[in-house]
């Protein structure tokens, strides 16, 4: 298995730091308003890696934050008059909404910021230690850039350059600042914001602190994979490094792996152009299982246009594996044969080539679209030799296996057939005949049948109403 790594801008054999077993990071949301379909990228792809790595056996420990602290969080919870922890609870929960919609599985753990100050405390008092940090006479404490030997190597950027003219480092106080590259460790409380005691002023932490912490915490000092977009290579990413490196004297992560942006009709993703679009504005018009299917249907370094079109092509490529299964369910219930032939033994050794196919995809640097493509071949395959006088396990098998690809890609594609309305009041109406009887029994087990379909019935005065579950 192969994975570009950031660090090195190549391709870098995959070997874990302990043998079977795997430590992910992956920068999650800022919680102060519902997700964007560009943080369902990272989701999307990065939960993708994550199930390709269990399916080869390794046992994943995958962390992934929330932000909840942040001056866009304590800005909306200014505008409604609430405290911070209420924006970023009633967020978390939507994230998490949007998550499961997604079939995005929830991390072995989901650490939030406001409940690891603790540690951040701790590592800050280590850099000051060290002599990588200092206090100003406001409280603030600085992060000394020039102290750490390595900033830059996984930006690439110089630090001569930056100082030259890039200002993605600075931010207010730099009069405080022993050098402008410098960046923010703690920082002193406001008017209004939530903050935390500390030795050098009641206040709250910068945000690259965060994830140094978190990580380490959960993960240990070295771990195997940290992740996250593009746009957090600098400066957050290489803040994390520096920190880290700096505070615990190792190696931070193995292998960065970042996924590119997502443009919409080929323009850069801004709320103030109206080009926006949060995950739930797409579940308006889409099963978020398609929105997955968009998403990898291009390799993660890959810029990805969002548009209509682009989306309607992805509806029909994932609707091709979800009536390839159901036809091959439809054939199992009618297939008569249990013992399958010789030439379907033959052809079932023909179709593992197309796994084949699939895991050499993936094997390249999580190439999802050739991946993608390879369950198009064995869905193509299934669709040509699956016929009615075939055995139930030459079928059953070819199921199985376009299944099991598509669930590596978190991709749901055997759906529940739903009751048609027509079958369900035709029930109905039975049930109404069977309490007029006095058939209590039959009646409780419609009732019942019904609700085990997802049908819920309510008895009004105006009859009965139901609804799906």
């Amino acid at each position: 298995m192969k994975i570009y790594n950031t660090l090195s801008k190549r391709k870098e054999e995959f070997v874990p730091l302990e043998e079977g077993k795997v430590k992910m990071y992956v920068c999650g949301p800022t919680v102060y308003n519902l997700i964007h379909i560009g943080n369902a990228r990272p989701m999307i792809v990065f939960d993708t890696v994550r199930r390709y790595m269990e399916h080869k056996g390794y046992e994943v420990n995958f962390v992934s934050n929330f932000t909840d602290v942040d001056d866009k969080i304590i800005k909306k919870a200014i505008e409604e008059g609430v405290d911070a922890s209420i924006i970023s609870e009633r967020y978390i929960a939507e994230c998490k909404k949007d998550m499961e919609a997604m079939n995005v599985r929830s991390a072995t753990t989901h650490p939030k910021a406001t409940e690891e100050i603790g540690g951040m405390l701790d590592m800050i008092e280590t850099l000051i230690e060290k002599g990588h940090a200092y206090a100003a006479a406001d409280g603030t404490v600085y992060f000394r850039t020039r102290s750490f030997k390595g900033y830059g190597k996984l930006s690439h950027k110089n630090l001569d350059d930056l100082q030259g003219g890039n200002r993605s480092l600075l931010v207010t106080g730099e009069d405080q600042k022993e050098d402008p590259l410098d960046f923010v460790l703690w920082k002193p409380k406001k008017d209004g914001e939530p903050y935390w005691e500390s030795p050098w002023c009641d206040g709250r932490p910068g945000w690259h602190i965060e994830c140094s912490v978190m990580s380490k915490k959960y993960l240990g000092e070295e771990i195997d994979i940290h992740a996250g977009g593009e746009d957090l290579v600098f400066p957050h990413h290489e803040n994390e490094i520096a920190q880290s490196e700096a505070a615990n004297g190792k190696p931070f992560s193995k292998y960065w792996m970042h996924n590119a942006f997502l443009n919409i009709d080929n323009h850069k993703m801004s709320k103030s152009d109206g080009n926006f679009f949060t995950v739930r504005d797409i579940s308006e018009k889409y099963d978020l299982q398609v929105l997955r299917f968009f998403m990898l249907s291009a390799h993660y370094r890959s810029p990805l246009n969002f548009s209509a079109e682009l989306m309607e092509a992805a509806q029909n490529g994932y609707d091709r594996i979800v009536t390839s299964v159901s036809n091959l369910s439809y054939l199992l219930e009618n297939s008569v044969s249990d013992t399958i032939s010789e030439d379907e033994q033959k052809l079932l050794e023909e179709a593992k080539g197309f796994i084949t196919g699939f895991d050499e995809a993936m094997d390249d640097d999580f190439n999802t679209a050739d991946a993608i493509a390879a369950i198009f071949e064995l869905v193509k395959f299934a669709n040509v030799h699956a016929k009615a006088d075939c055995s139930r396990e030459f079928l059953q098998t070819l199921k199985d296996e376009i299944i099991m690809l598509s669930d590596i890609c978190g991709l749901i594609v055997e759906k529940k057939q739903e009751m048609l309305e027509s079958d369900i009041e035709a029930l109905i109406e039975e049930r109404q005949a069977a309490r007029k009887a006095k058939d209590f029994k039959r009646a409780d087990e419609i009732r019942n049948d019904l609700l085990a379909k997802g049908i819920i019935l309510e008895d009004t005065r105006e009859g009965v109403k139901w609804k799906r579950a």
